[in-house]
């Protein structure tokens, strides 16, 4: 089995605590902005944590005083990493895996939200200060975002002249709604930890010295005494299914995933249920998936 948290990062930290991910944005000196090398390692991190079987949840918050203030524009060249050289077309996108298209035309954020998307583990933000550009959009493809009374988040692409990325445009809709998704990257205003909590696009808001804590707990609510391949299974099919055009076809993929947890975890949850007493689950997301879940997600990529 993969230890996650053995694999060396230079941008991000981990630390284990009590079945916890936590992955610090670990670039402190300027304020964890983001780059190339960590959306990589980000990308990385969110599809290897999948077949680690000591993870139950991810936490993602920053180190020092910011969450992520944004692309770092300090770089030479294109500063989002594009190959300028390139004249890509509709036609080009449709393999995301081919290598000129991965590291020349992709966008990185949406390259790390996409994993995260994808993730079979709970994830939640932890804003600890200010969430810029990539810093705001990079948390939306997470469960829940908790926020410091210092976070502040900006959408604020406009001031740029550039586009929202990292599939914002898909997951900040689901989050706040339409007009207030367009009136978030119309305006590119900033908005403070209370504002942002107006809205729906926090969870709730914590002091500083709280919010750590506040995230481990909901994690811990959101996973304790819980069967991880029915954890895995649901949070694939909450996100995934409410994007279809017809119940009938949710109906489907909910019987196979009912079906095959019923005579897995299942099985051990109604005998605790009938001797009152806590599951003792042993189904393990690296090897006990049903055979459907591949063949599901690889007809959705099609």
């Amino acid at each position: 089995m993969i230890r996650t948290v053995d694999v060396e990062y230079e941008t991000i930290a981990l630390e284990l605590r009590d079945g916890v991910l936590i992955v610090t944005l670990n670039r402190p000196e300027s304020l964890n902005a983001f780059t190339i090398s960590m959306a990589d390692e980000l990308e990385h991190l969110f599809r290897a944590v999948n077949d680690d079987d000591d993870v139950n949840a991810v936490v993602v918050t920053g180190s020092g005083r910011a969450f992520c203030a944004g692309m770092d524009l300090t770089t030479d060249g294109n500063v989002f990493g594009l190959d300028e050289t390139l004249e890509p077309t509709l036609h080009d996108m449709g393999d995301l895996q081919d290598p000129v298209v991965a590291r020349g035309v992709r966008d990185t954020g949406g390259r790390v939200t996409l994993a995260v998307f994808d993730c079979l583990k709970p994830v939640i933000a932890a804003v600890n200060g200010s969430a810029v550009g990539i810093g705001a959009t990079l948390t939306l493809s997470m469960d829940a975002r908790l926020a410091s009374t210092a976070a502040r988040f900006g959408f604020v692409f406009g001031r740029l002249g550039i586009t929202p990325e990292a599939a914002s445009t898909w997951f900040l809709t689901r989050i706040v709604g339409l007009d207030t998704a367009l009136d978030l990257v119309y305006s590119a205003d900033i908005l403070d930890a209370a504002d942002a909590a107006e809205i729906g696009l926090v969870r709730s808001v914590h002091s500083p010295d709280e919010l750590l804590d506040a995230a481990l707990a909901l994690a811990h609510r959101f996973t304790r005494d819980r069967s991880r391949v029915a954890t895995a299974l649901t949070r694939q099919m909450m996100y995934r299914n409410a994007l279809l055009d017809h119940p009938a076809e949710a109906h489907r993929i909910d019987s196979l995933a009912m079906f095959y947890t019923s005579i897995g975890d299942g099985r051990e949850g109604v005998q605790a249920f009938r001797e009152k007493r806590k599951p003792q689950f042993k189904g393990r997301v690296s090897t006990d998936l049903p055979d459907f879940y591949t063949d599901w997600i690889e007809r959705q990529r099609r």
